[in-house]
């Protein structure tokens, strides 16, 4: 039966001000029972903490995150220069699900850039099959790009075919495509799901006065920025329609995640998320391996 869990993306604030563990026990006192690590570096004091919550407060890390490559002058470990490191760090976690959580920024910049990307994903994959992890990929909206009529994520699709999808719905909306008939589409290749809802928020005051004084940029900036994320269930998209259909193609994990907290806590945001799920009825997919002991 699938999870819903924490996408920790989230909680990377958290992490810094009270720690990893601690930070996990809020979560865990919430109803969440799984979390996808993200954002995270991953030094020895943090595994640490990771596998200690995973000991004693029986949160599952389900998938953890990795670059394919740092792009130049940036910190961190990468699939290409840390390969054994993170293969351990999946091991000692039990993590068998790994995740790529956007295109490099320069692959961005040609189709040709893409493929390239795609083959040495495709080759990461099949290294990370021999230890018995899978590779995932995470879409955002700019994979909704069409090249001769054909969306840019099934070419990477299509070109990577050992690497799975993680669907992220909020990105599938902003793309311009309905969630569940994505989630039809690429069905048993999806193990993961990002749920994120996406709303239209409303004009602030400021954007109006701005209009007053003739600042019509600073109008048209506020008037693009109503598309907003939300808490799940605080905005439009249909959940009760989107979480059976994750469900039903056999998707694994379902991640709660927000990008802009627009001012509240991740803890508040979370606690939002899981009210609205529970009260949709989806309170069993927390913590599934308990009620199937019953």
């Amino acid at each position: 039966m699938a999870k819903i869990g924490v996408q920790a993306m989230m909680l990377k604030d958290s992490f810094g001000e009270i720690g990893v563990f601690d930070t996990l026990r809020a979560v865990r006192d919430i109803g969440y029972r799984a979390v996808e690590v993200s954002q995270l570096p991953m030094t020895p004091e943090n595994v640490d903490q990771l596998e200690q919550a995973q000991d004693e407060l029986g949160i599952e890390m389900a998938a953890l995150s990795a670059m394919l490559a740092m792009p130049a002058g940036m910190p961190g470990e990468s699939l290409t220069t840390d390969f054994d490191k993170i293969v351990a760090d999946c091991e000692r976690l039990n993590a068998t699900y790994l995740r790529i959580g956007m295109l490099p920024f320069d692959a961005m910049a040609s189709l040709e850039k893409v493929l390239d990307f795609c083959d040495a994903t495709e080759q990461v994959a099949e290294r990370l099959a021999d230890h018995g992890i899978r590779l995932y990929y995470h879409n955002h909206h700019i994979e909704f790009a069409k090249y001769d009529g054909k969306y840019l994520l099934d070419i990477i699709a299509d070109r990577s075919p050992s690497v799975g999808l993680e669907v992220d719905v909020h990105w599938v909306a902003r793309g311009g495509l309905d969630p569940v008939r994505t989630l039809q589409k690429y069905g048993e290749r999806v193990a993961m799901v990002h749920l994120k809802d996406y709303r239209i928020g409303q004009l602030a005051p400021d954007a109006f006065a701005a209009l007053s004084r003739g600042d019509f940029a600073a109008f048209q900036a506020a008037f693009a920025g109503v598309v907003q994320f939300a808490e799940v269930g605080e905005g439009n998209l249909d959940f009760a329609a989107i979480i059976p259909e994750a469900v039903r193609i056999g998707a694994r994990y379902l991640f709660v995640e927000q990008d802009d907290l627009y001012g509240r806590t991740p803890l508040e945001c979370l606690q939002t998320s899981y009210d609205n799920l529970v009260a949709l009825g989806f309170g069993e997919l927390f913590r599934p391996q308990e009620l199937g002991a019953g």
